[in-house]
């Protein structure tokens, strides 16, 4: 299918053309593969991009290596101004980038509109970061002495990022990455090219037009097996920050670990929701139904498990396939639908495949999981599966809109489920009993890396740290202190006494 006249204006209005290089550090490169780009929405052709080959990417990083030497030396301050007006560019694109991002993916738009918000949001904070870059002066134990440390770029950031938010993980790491006076090295999700030349576009811009080497982002579009694995084992490429599964996760980490390079790591989510007898029904059905279907089920922190109390089981239930049977789900640009396609035909395999597993090990399905007959073929209802606990097929993350119920009498059963699954990303409770929430909240309570109370799992703000535990990782990205992963600590230790001595006591005499 053709490319329509609304669809061209808005590829048109971000720099995308029919035919598009997948390699920028400066100038546009790329002469491999060419893949065609169909959007999930409706099989419509968007358009074609092309691969950088292994020489191609060869020039990428040492462009992008290249940059990192000068960059460094402007003043972090100076660095933020830049950040702030990436910001600026992406406030004024951020119609048609939102736009773009539900074509490409098949998210909602006013879930679009959201991402592109998030990549505001993060400049802003990295703005404000850029004059906080703080280090800490420490009393000596040697008489006339001072210790100090403080914080340095690292070099080029390698960012490995996947097709569910195609533009926020960049933003989340590029933005903190800039202002510590980092390059970065972008490799999108193979399904999700377009959005990435789109922002490099944007990024280009900005750094032109305030005098630096636009090379400082820089992009290299091609497969995980080549590209991908050529940014895991350079060793110019000082931090790999990848997203995605957890299978992936572990090829990576074996080459990054190799060559003793750093890492962040945003695997899988396996997110549960408990549903306390003290809960508020209403927010409780709210929190658990936009966390099951947005994105489509396709979040790393969509909510996976809802364990529910005994006493209230049967009403839940009941209420929340109520919300499911009322679903609206077509078209995401249409503002009066809830849920888009699936990301492509390989997403609904999976989750029919997920759904027969769960069948086949007495699991219950409650409602939903089939598939819908409309353009592009990539459209399902959301499911719900009734099951008595963590199934072999449970402890699976299945990144699509199926939904796992389980009913418990304590709250340490409740937790102990919670807990019960390799994954670490996201966690929830609705109570409005005091004592429940805190101990959810201790360290006898939720093992992940997120711990709600009164809300889902999914709309993490980006003023706090994100990332999991066990095999999500382990990795932070976006607010709190999460910066300090981009730069290197160094410690000092300044001698003004005249004289030479050690420490712990220890005395030399020449």
């Amino acid at each position: 299918m053709a490319t329509t006249k609304k669809t061209a204006s808005i590829l048109s209005g971000l720099g995308i053309e029919e035919r598009n290089l997948g390699g920028f550090a400066g100038e546009w490169i790329g002469s491999g593969k060419a893949q065609a780009v169909v959007s999930p929405v409706d099989g419509e052709l968007l358009a074609t991009v092309v691969n950088v080959t292994k020489d191609e990417f060869e020039t990428i990083l040492g462009r992008c290596h290249g940059a990192f030497a000068a960059w460094r030396q402007v003043p972090a301050p100076k660095r933020g101004e830049v950040v702030k007006a990436i910001g600026d560019e992406l406030r004024a694109n951020k119609d048609a980038l939102a736009r773009l991002v539900s074509l490409e993916m098949g998210k909602t738009l006013r879930e679009g509109l959201g991402e592109v918000q998030e990549m505001i949001d993060i400049c802003d904070f990295a703005v404000g970061l850029s004059r906080q870059l703080y280090g800490l002066t420490m009393p000596s134990e040697r008489r006339r002495h001072r210790l100090q440390e403080q914080w340095h770029p690292l070099g080029v950031v390698g960012v490995i990022t996947a097709f569910n938010f195609p533009v926020a993980v960049w933003s989340w790491n590029a933005a903190l990455a800039l202002v510590c006076g980092d390059t970065v090295l972008w490799k999108p999700s193979s399904k999700t090219p377009l959005t990435a030349v789109a922002v490099t576009h944007l990024a280009q811009r900005v750094l032109e037009r305030h005098g630096f080497d636009p090379a400082i982002c820089s992009l290299a579009i091609g497969k995980g097996s080549d590209i991908g694995d050529l940014i895991n084992t350079d060793p110019r490429v000082a931090l790999v920050s990848y997203t995605g599964s957890v299978p992936g996760g572990r090829h990576v980490g074996k080459l990054v670990i190799e060559r003793f390079g750093r890492m962040i790591l945003e695997l899988g989510g396996n997110n549960a929701v408990i549903v306390s007898d003290k809960a508020d029904l209403d927010i409780a059905l709210k929190a658990v139904y936009f966390g099951a279907i947005g994105t489509s089920g396709q979040r790393c922190t969509s909510t996976r498990r809802v364990i529910v109390h005994e006493s209230i089981y049967g009403t839940f239930v009941e209420r929340l396939k109520a919300l499911y049977a009322a679903t609206t789900i077509g078209d995401p640009l249409d503002d009066q639908h809830l849920m888009g396609p699936l990301v492509d035909a390989s997403a609904v395999a999976t989750m029919l495949q997920a759904i027969e597993t769960a069948n086949g090990q007495g699991a219950r399905v409650i409602c939903g999981g089939e598939t819908l007959d409309q353009p592009g073929g990539c459209y399902v209802t959301p499911c719900l599966v009734e099951t008595t606990g963590n199934l072999p097929i449970v402890q699976e993350e299945t990144f699509a809109p199926v939904v796992y119920v389980m009913p418990y009498r304590t709250l340490e059963e409740a937790i102990a489920l919670q807990n019960g699954v390799p994954q670490g990303l996201s966690s929830a409770i609705i109570t409005n009993d005091f004592v429940e929430s805190e101990i959810f909240l201790s360290a006898e309570g939720s093992d992940c890396g997120i711990a709600n109370v009164n809300t889902g799992t999914s709309g993490a703000e980006i003023g706090g740290a994100f990332g999991g535990e066990k095999e999500t990782g382990g990795g932070r990205e976006s607010g709190s202190d999460a910066w300090k992963a981009y730069m290197r600590r160094q410690t000092n230790a300044l001698n003004f006494s005249g004289r030479i001595e050690l420490a712990q006591g220890i005395e030399l005499e020449l």
